[in-house]
């Protein structure tokens, strides 16, 4: 499976496919008994969507074959031992693609020619996801992070490393030291290139950046341009360029969370000043509206808000998720609408926003 979500493979899942382009979504627990069923589902789910593909009259026999190739395939990538909340599986002529993420998602099979992501999309925006640079003289790794794990990025020009020249053997033998590693021209040059390289995965993926290593590191790498100065946080402790993944997240976490608390304080500071110049929607049916004619500049959903409706053309109708012409993932609709018009999305605890229904936005001018 793949590890993480990021704005660049969204909009890569995204593009259109040939048709047919399978999505298969379900939701998936984490812990028995409900765990014990979810292989049942998924292949009664794969089952319909290869059934679906059979009867299609607009799918060749040779894209047949191949789609049906790739949804096994992807069931055979399938880890439900380690399942989160939700799993997608994609496959398209030619490619399939599995994701696990941490939100539940309605059972559906689509054909279509895109895939189905407004669930990855949701799932990536609740994730809170951001980077760990750790950096020491001779090393600089980049961290990608979650609520849920933090990987090593082995891409970006990640890991940075530099080869140090033998230090000078007369100065070691007489007064029992090497110079600073932090003084020397070549370390200053060396963060600068790490500085510049982070510069670009922000510009391609912006999240909190949180900055760890020696102080004289830190105070290196400051100088050495703005990226670590404008940091949500820099974490003075040595060790992580060579640490582990847990070392990194224990270490980051209190930071994270701190950033987190920080960001709901100031979002609700944001909703109550746009109440204030009426530039405020709230509940699901008027922040609906506000989404679908673009005017939404932040969305604030509290976590775990799930509504199921039906659209009767003026407003959105509570139903069951059986009715005909229910919209069980509405919530994770709007806030892929609020995104593609490029909103702000904040994460908030569940009764935070039991004044406005569980949904507010604030609206643009």
């Amino acid at each position: 499976m793949h590890p993480a979500l990021s704005p660049a493979v969204l909009a890569e899942l995204r593009r259109t496919r040939p048709y047919p382009a399978v999505s298969v979504l379900m939701s998936t627990h984490r812990r028995e008994p409900d765990s014990t069923q979810d292989p049942v589902r998924l292949r009664n789910l794969l089952a319909e969507a290869k059934e679906r593909v059979q009867a299609d009259p607009k799918v060749s026999r040779a894209d047949r074959i191949d789609v049906l190739e790739q949804l096994d395939r992807a069931l055979a990538e399938v880890d439900l031992v380690h399942a989160e909340d939700g799993l997608a599986i994609l496959a398209a002529p030619g490619e399939h693609q599995v994701w696990s993420f941490a939100r539940t998602a309605p059972a559906r099979v689509v054909l279509s020619d895109t895939f189905l992501t407004r669930n990855l999309v949701a799932a990536q925006a609740a994730e809170r996801p951001y980077w760990v640079l750790a950096v020491a003289a001779d090393r600089a790794v980049l961290w990608g992070g979650t609520q849920e794990r933090v990987t090593e990025e082995v891409d970006h020009g990640f890991p940075l490393t530099r080869t140090f020249d033998n230090p000078d053997p007369e100065r070691r033998e007489r007064i029992g030291d090497t110079p600073s590693t932090f003084r020397d021209e070549e370390t200053k040059t060396f963060l600068r290139q790490a500085d510049t390289a982070i510069g670009k995965v922000l510009a391609a993926d912006p999240r909190p950046l949180y900055v760890v290593g020696d102080a004289p590191a830190l105070a290196l790498l400051d100088a050495a341009g703005p990226i670590a100065r404008e940091a949500a946080a820099q974490i003075p402790h040595g060790g992580l360029a060579q640490a582990d993944v847990a070392t990194v997240q224990r270490v980051v976490e209190p930071a994270a969370r701190a950033h987190a608390e920080r960001e709901i304080g100031d979002t609700l500071a944001q909703l109550d000043k746009a109440r204030g110049r009426q530039e405020f929607a709230a509940g699901l049916d008027e922040v609906w509206r506000a989404a679908g004619e673009a005017r939404i500049a932040r969305l604030v959903v509290e976590e775990n808000y799930r509504a199921t409706v039906r659209d009767d053309g003026d407003h959105l109708v509570p139903a069951q998720a059986d009715e005909s012409g229910a919209r069980e993932d509405i919530v994770d609709e709007v806030i892929e609408r609020a995104l593609d018009t490029g909103a702000l999305i904040t994460f908030v605890p569940d009764d935070t926003l039991s004044d406005t229904q569980r949904i507010a936005a604030v609206l643009r001018h």
